[in-house]
């Protein structure tokens, strides 16, 4: 039976200066050893070590910009084999990234792609008894970049680094949310694997569902010892208690095993049905075998020597693209079922991607999953994640689009990269097709769109650019491989060059102009089959910005915070953003902040509401981004400290199964019911057209009809959707516990009152619960947890409440709740901040309370709600 043992331990990383010593090196790397972690990094060793400062904080990216220059050897010495086994195979699940690597002092191998696994025969290298040597020197993938370069001629990039002729993750070059730290080390797992006769070389399994009858296809692929080349093997297949075998003769190394598993259980995204998975077991036995090359004695009549196990889920899944009357379409549909995609963006969760731990991913992709999230396009300057993220997307039932990894650039089609290419994807492809979850490849981010757009063209000067891969071997590949389910070429992409790559009416666009230029309100514009990437920045929580900045005084143009700012006149177009809805608040930065992070989040509510209310014209949403990588002002929904923005709660409401919208149609307001639910709705809903000091100025009662998974179009009567005075009025629409708002005129226009509200806290077991009422309008109001602690949570959004509604806040983390501290953290649109608290409550009250304008915010300043790369 084939052993496995990890190589975990007695690595030291040692700074390399055979070619060049980097002169920024700290002078105790001279000749020194330091303790180095496997699977980790370069640069997570040295913090560790204490010889680096974190390059997350303030600005010490730049002082640690030399570690991605330099080269640099990890070592450690492999244990002596155990007995009685024919082969020992060096195995790496990931090396980063230009490696050559040496065992007892022989070179062995070099590899140049981090997206890659490597297996070597080291058999007759080791030492029986004391270990042997392994070493492996880490040239800069700068150095390789350029090299690359050099022979391949230049290239078309949307950023001043070299990524693209490296095959390596892109964004650890930095991008416009992160920082240039440019890593190297054994970043996945590396082990030996000792064993004889035959061991399982690749597990291709196809799996469908026809009728109610799962079937499995797995294809199998062997590798031989010595005593295994005139041996008969058998392969069996077992899922769900049905069995196959086939057997491999002398001289054939390959086989398929078809199983097919009566009555199963369907896979469904989340909200759709049930998630349920089978155990798909392959075992590789040597039947009759007269000797046991392990012990030298008499075998058993079959003899295991390697098993493979993977959980798989039935399910059917199609991309339709047909052609209507608005375009061609662009919708996923599962199991039969269209779905409206209800996605986010994912980036690599942290820029060293060795400390993602199956922890983290568990609490990342749950923030996804409770934010309404059905879906998760893994972005293409990242990573192919570790098999913990695919194994708990297909628990929680989170559908996977995943890149093949080529973003913002024009990429060589020549060697050495165009073999790296081609075996990367093959890999990846065999690795991740058995997740149910996995419901499209996608050939790139954005290239085919900057070949036609970014002026690329002249650059080029006919020279190839990646076209080959993502319109041929890349499709190649997965038909090959992985017929079970779609490729695309590219995203944006239109389905052909008929049409232009980012066009809305077909395929996949992705929508930058808003933002970059023009006023989220622009996003009523159009309607696109598919909106991909679509987003809107806002800095991280305040607590991240407190724990990674030591600017004093804190502010939008600090510097610490244009630092931790990498988007291209990232704050000019923050303050551009606000400008139609605010009066942009001066040096005052906690109501920037608050404004910024508000912003951000109606923005992507007028785009999400508006495409949502067009299914199935419209048949997905992706919010550019879930997650960051570091503390950083960017467009994600959960900062780089992983605390939820404003925009996170906002998804909640706004991916929920129903949403209540105010739409315009034709020139007429109307009252828009979404149900993806699976039942019909059916519920009362009361229309009122109120002034801003709380008066019902008209009112209407309706019923909304809304079959599964369809929209419903409700007009309002004359009365109620007839406007008076812009700067007074607003209409509210509430039905089934939820509801939807709309105000006739910018905030900074609208007549809001003064904000009064009460205030009252209760501490039940660890949760305190803020109960907020307000006396008058109250528009947006958000407690900001981390002020109240920095290790405190909330479960709501900026909330809006009309005179005497109450809300609770339940706070979770909040070490020693007190009340006192509560009009520091609540911010509304409409907050006078010239007033200070009033009627203090004793701190020793059980149930707390207090009448108090609310401390932060804007007062009466919001405006009229009207590309980059990623």
């Amino acid at each position: 039976m084939k052993v496995r043992k990890p190589l975990t331990d007695a690595w030291t990383l040692h700074l390399d200066t055979a070619r060049h010593r980097p002169e920024q090196a700290p002078p105790a790397l001279a000749d020194t050893a330091v303790p180095a972690r496997v699977p980790g990094c370069v640069h997570t060793d040295l913090l560790a070590a204490g010889l680096i400062p974190d390059p997350y904080l303030d600005r010490n990216e730049e002082e640690v910009a030399w570690v991605g220059r330099a080269d640099w050897r990890y070592r450690t010495r492999i244990p002596a084999a155990p007995a009685g086994h024919e082969r020992a195979d060096l195995v790496f699940d990931g090396l980063d990234t230009v490696a050559d690597i040496s065992v007892a002092g022989k070179p062995l191998a070099a590899t140049r792609n981090m997206h890659r696994g490597y297996r070597y025969d080291v058999t007759g290298l080791l030492h029986p008894a004391d270990g042997t040597p392994l070493d492996i020197r880490f040239t800069s993938a700068y150095e390789e970049a350029e090299t690359v370069r050099a022979a391949t001629g230049p290239r078309p990039n949307a950023y001043a680094e070299p990524f693209n002729f490296v095959r390596k993750m892109a964004c650890s070059f930095g991008w416009d949310w992160g920082p240039t730290l440019v890593t190297a080390g054994i970043w996945r797992e590396a082990r030996m694997e000792f064993w004889s006769t035959a061991r399982l070389a690749e597990v291709r399994p196809q799996v469908t569902v026809d009728d109610g009858t799962g079937r499995v296809t797995v294809h199998l692929t062997v590798e031989r010892a010595a005593s295994g080349q005139s041996r008969t093997l058998r392969a069996a297949v077992r899922v769900a208690g049905v069995e196959a075998s086939a057997d491999l003769p002398a001289g054939q190394d390959t086989a398929t095993v078809e199983l097919a598993v009566p009555d199963v259980e369907l896979w469904w995204p989340r909200g759709y049905g049930e998630q349920p998975r089978y155990l798909c077991d392959v075992t590789l036995a040597a039947p009759g075998a007269d000797t046991d090359p392990d012990t030298g004695g008499g075998a058993d009549t079959s003899r295991v020597l390697d098993t493979w196990e993977r959980c798989v889920g039935f399910r059917t899944v199609e991309l339709d693209t047909t052609a209507d009357e608005y375009g061609s379409a662009f919708t996923l549909v599962v199991n039969g079922v269209p779905v409206f995609a209800r996605g986010v963006n994912w980036i690599p969760d942290d820029v060293f991607p060795s400390r993602i731990t199956h922890a983290r991913y568990r609490r990342r992709l749950e923030q996804a999953a409770a934010a309404g999230v059905d879906l998760v396009r893994v972005w293409g300057g990242g990573i192919y994640e570790s098999d913990d993220f695919y194994d708990l997307c297909d628990e929680l039932g989170l559908m996977v689009w995943q890149d093949f990894l080529f973003a913002c650039a024009a990429y060589p089609e020549d060697e050495p990269l165009r073999s790296e290419v081609a075996a990367e994807a093959e890999e990846n492809v065999v690795r991740l097709m058995s997740h149910p979850s996995l419901v499209l490849w996608n050939g790139n981010n954005e290239n085919l769109w900057g070949f036609t757009d970014w002026d690329w063209q002249d650059d080029l000067n006919g020279a190839a650019w990646g076209e080959g891969y993502y319109l041929r071997l890349l499709p190649e590949t997965v038909a090959r491989l992985d017929p079970t389910r779609p490729y695309w070429a590219g995203s944006p992409w239109s389905g052909s060059w008929d049409a232009h790559p980012n066009d809305p009416g077909h395929g996949t666009s992705h929508s930058w102009e808003v933002w970059n230029r023009r006023d989220y309100s622009d996003y009523l514009a159009d309607v696109p089959r598919f909106v991909a990437e679509f987003g809107w920045q806002a800095p991280p929580a305040r607590a991240t910005l407190d724990r990674a900045l030591s600017d004093t005084p804190l502010a939008a143009d600090s510097p610490g915070m244009l630092h931790h700012q990498k988007a291209e006149d990232g704050n000019g177009k923050l303050a551009r953003g606000l400008a139609p809805h605010f009066a942009v608040p001066d040096g005052d930065f906690a109501t920037w902040h608050y404004l910024t992070q508000l912003n951000q989040a109606r923005a992507i509510a007028t785009g999400v509401e508006h495409w949502r209310s067009h299914w199935p014209r419209c048949a997905g949403t992706v919010l550019w981004q879930l997650n960051d990588c570091w503390p950083v002002t960017s467009w994600a929904a959960v900062d780089g400290d992983g605390r939820e923005k404003p925009l996170y709660h906002e998804l909640k409401r706004l991916y929920a199964d129903r949403l209540l919208t105010f739409q315009e149609r034709d020139g007429r307001l109307v009252l828009v019911a979404v149900n993806q639910s699976a039942d019909a709705w059916s519920c009362p809903v009361l229309l009122r057209r109120m002034d801003a000091e709380g008066a019902v100025l008209a009112e209407h009662r309706l019923t909304v009809a809304a079959g599964p998974r369809t929209v419903a179009l409700l007009e309002l009567p004359p009365r109620v959707g007839r406007i008076g005075d812009p700067a007074r009025e607003f209409w509210v629409a509430d039905g089934d516990g939820l509801r939807a708002l709309r105000f006739a005129a910018a905030d900074s226009a609208f007549a809001y009152p003064k904000a009064d509200i009460r205030t009252e806290l209760r501490v039940v077991g660890d949760t305190a619960e803020v109960i907020v009422t307000a006396h008058t309008l109250v528009r947006d109001l958000l407690l900001q947890a981390d002020l109240l602690d920095p290790g405190a949570s909330t479960d709501r959004g900026p909330t809006t409440l009309l005179p005497g509604e109450s809300v609770t806040y339940r706070v979770r983390g909040w070490a020693r709740p007190a009340p006192e501290t509560l009009p520091g953290a609540l911010y509304c649109v409409n907050a006078d901040r010239s007033a200070a608290p009033h009627n203090a409550p004793d701190p020793s009250a059980g149930d707390r309370t207090a009448d108090a304008p609310v401390d932060g915010g804007a007062r009466s300043t919001a405006g009229t709600a009207a590309g980059s790369t990623r």
